[in-house]
C-alpha cells in the first residue's frame, strides 16, 4: 500500500470526523435539554473516541495533520449547516432529519474505513495496532442509533399533519 495513499484516505476520514463532531455539537446547542441532546452529547463522545484511535494510528505510523483537509472538514460541516438551514429555517423537525441523515452517512464511511483498514492490515502489519472488529462495531451501534433518531424525526418532519409549515 503506498504510504501516501493512506495518508490521504486517513486525514480525510479525520476531516470528516471533524465536521461530524461540530454537527454533533451544534445538535446539542439546538436541542439543549432535550432527549436529542443527551442523544448528540453521547455520540459526540464515541466518535471523538474513534477520532483518538484513527490519530493515534496517524501518529505511529507517522501522518501528521492536513491544514487543507482539516479546513475542508470545517467547510463541509458549515456547508451541511447552511443548507439545512435553508431547507428549516425555524429549526424543526426537517432540519433535524437531515442533519441526522448526513451523520448517518458519516458513520457509514467510518465502518467503511475500520473495514478498509481491517482488509489492508493482512498485508500493511503497521495498521494491525487497532481492533477492527471492535471499532466495527462500535460504528454499527452508533449506526443504529441515529436511526432510530432519524426515523423518529422522519415521523415528525413528514406527517402529512404539518405539510402546511413547510
Amino acid at each position: 500500500m503506498s504510504h501516501v495513499h493512506l495518508a490521504v484516505y486517513l486525514r480525510d476520514h479525520r476531516a470528516g470526523a471533524v465536521a461530524a463532531v461540530a454537527l454533533l455539537e451544534q445538535l446539542e446547542r439546538t436541542h439543549a435539554g432535550s432527549p436529542v441532546a443527551r442523544f448528540a452529547r453521547q455520540l459526540k463522545a464515541d466518535v471523538e473516541a474513534d477520532v483518538r484511535e484513527l490519530e493515534g494510528l496517524m501518529d505511529r505510523m507517522d501522518i501528521g495533520s492536513d491544514v487543507v483537509r482539516k479546513a475542508a472538514g470545517w467547510l463541509v460541516q458549515k456547508a451541511a449547516e447552511l443548507k439545512v438551514r435553508v431547507d428549516d429555517p425555524a429549526d424543526g423537525a426537517l432540519r433535524l432529519l437531515e442533519t441526522l441523515e448526513a451523520l448517518g452517512l458519516g458513520i457509514d464511511g467510518k465502518r467503511a474505513l475500520w473495514g478498509a483498514l481491517a482488509a489492508a492490515a493482512e498485508r500493511t502489519p503497521a495498521l494491525s495496532t487497532l481492533d477492527y472488529a471492535k471499532l466495527g462495531q462500535r460504528a454499527a451501534a452508533q449506526r443504529a442509533e441515529v436511526e432510530q433518531q432519524r426515523v423518529a424525526a422522519a415521523q415528525a418532519a413528514l406527517d402529512d399533519r404539518h405539510a402546511d409549515r413547510v
